[in-house]
């Protein structure tokens, strides 16, 4: 009787032995093919143009650089946050002689990355067939992406996902992209 014992303690534990073993393995990510360190590959959600220009109600100018000439602004109403990491918006950039130009833009807070998607031309959004993602430049006078991602947009290298976060960073006394000067700040008429 004391062998039959000994034995059935010996087979029960070899058995939770190799259950316990078995069960550690089934988790290792080199074992499942799923490594939780790897690197996220980025896909781009479907992107559709605006149906209308930018709303005069709601453009909020913000300050970009005391080295630049420009006035900028962004359509605080076209601020669409997307779950694939992607900020896009609508900017206007005016020249000194008062002509604009209108974009639909997004950002990537991850990479720093920029990319156009289209201008309104003569009434009507043109999409921009050879768009592709760009860095963010910091170090130009009309460095206005960077203003927006590093006052507004992201909140380090994450996408700000709050959009009265946005909305409130925007504001011209509190906005962060850099300290706003006299010269500098203008309305789009």
């Amino acid at each position: 009787m004391m062998k039959l014992s000994i034995r059935s303690i010996r087979l029960s534990s070899l058995s939770l032995a190799v259950i316990f073993a078995l069960a550690g393995c089934a988790g290792d990510p080199l074992e499942s093919g799923v490594d939780p360190f790897a690197p996220m590959i980025f896909k781009e959600g479907a992107t559709a143009m605006p149906l209308n220009p930018p709303n005069k109600a709601t453009i909020q100018p913000f300050y970009v650089s005391q080295h630049t000439i420009f006035k900028f602004a962004v359509d605080t109403n076209s601020i669409l946050i997307g779950n694939d990491g992607v900020t896009r918006y609508i900017v206007i950039l005016t020249s000194p002689n008062g002509n604009s130009q209108v974009q639909y833009e997004g950002i990537r807070c991850d990479s720093s990355q920029w990319r156009l998607y289209g201008t309104f031309e003569n009434g009507t959004w043109k999409e921009n067939p050879l768009s592709s993602w760009r860095d963010i430049q910091s170090n130009v006078p009309n460095r206005y992406q960077a203003a927006l991602a590093q006052g507004a947009l992201c909140n380090f290298a994450s996408q700000e996902k709050n959009i009265k976060t946005i909305i409130n960073s925007l504001n011209p006394n509190g906005f962060t992209g850099q300290t706003k000067p006299t010269n500098s700040f203008g309305v789009i008429n």
